[in-house]
């Protein structure tokens, strides 16, 4: 990767064209109305979702002892040559240390979903879109398994707040998260400036820099070529308590990631 291109999102591409375009650069950004397309929906399905993100619990694992942080978790097994997308029974969040030196190594049980989200017919097909996007983009080296088809698929809603002046939507820096790739959907921007996001090549000194602003737009990447970081946010008005609430979808291939031994 020599040199990364204007990172603005794409407004009319077919699903090859961006399929092709993540796999030739490693990241890729859609604008709402294309994410929509995708998915088969009205873009007034997406905003619907929306309301869930005012539901969400605290999220009690931070290290950094920070309240600025709200999240659910679900789990997915999609089938593409079946175009199934199956609910997968609750299960904790975990990573190793190698990919989250802050909050690797813990089992972490967020509150799940719910029928807001987990059932919505919307909310199904825009994951179901996206796997079937990021898969025209795999590649395959000698080190990684066959990708069978099969996207096992975490889900977690956030929401960043300005609790306490401060909210930090990477608390463990610029990283990557052990999957194959990694959607980042921006639901809604309240009252808050900062919050950056900023992609870099794995393997040298190429980035790029831009803010989501469009809520249900996307920044798709692949993870093993690039690392990623949202820089914190404050409010945009000294008085009101502002949020940025995000959409992270993970798809990786072979199994679920958990514990070693398990």
């Amino acid at each position: 990767m020599s040199r990364f291109p204007h990172p603005g999102p794409l407004t009319h591409p077919s699903t090859h064209e961006a399929g092709a375009l993540l796999a030739r650069q490693g990241f890729l950004r859609l604008d709402a109305a294309t994410a929509a397309r995708f998915a088969g929906v009205q873009p007034q399905a997406l905003a619907d979702l929306a309301p869930a993100w005012h539901h969400l619990p605290a999220d009690d694992h931070l290290k950094d002892g920070g309240r600025y942080r709200r999240r659910r978790h679900g789990s997915y097994l999609q089938t593409l040559a079946t175009q199934a997308l199956r609910e997968m029974p609750h299960r904790p969040h975990w990573q190793p240390t190698t990919y989250n030196a802050l909050h690797g190594g813990m089992l972490r049980w967020f509150e799940p979903l719910g029928a807001a989200l987990a059932t919505a017919p919307a909310f199904l097909a825009l994951i179901g879109s996206l796997g079937e996007l990021v898969a025209r983009a795999v590649h395959r080296t000698e080190a990684e398994p066959a990708f069978d088809g099969r996207w096992f698929i975490e889900a977690h809603p956030f929401r960043i707040d300005t609790t306490g002046g401060v909210g930090r939507p990477t608390p463990e820096g610029a990283h990557r998260d052990g999957v194959n790739f990694v959607a980042v959907l921006l639901v809604d921007r309240h009252a808050v400036r900062g919050g950056e996001s900023r992609v870099f090549a794995a393997d040298g000194p190429e980035g790029v820099r831009f803010t989501l602003e469009e809520p249900w737009s996307v920044l798709l990447l692949d993870d093993d070529r690039v690392i990623h970081e949202t820089t914190p946010i404050q409010p945009a008005l000294a008085e009101e308590t502002g949020w940025r609430d995000t959409l992270v979808l993970t798809y990786r291939a072979g199994a679920f990631q958990d514990p070693p031994g398990t």
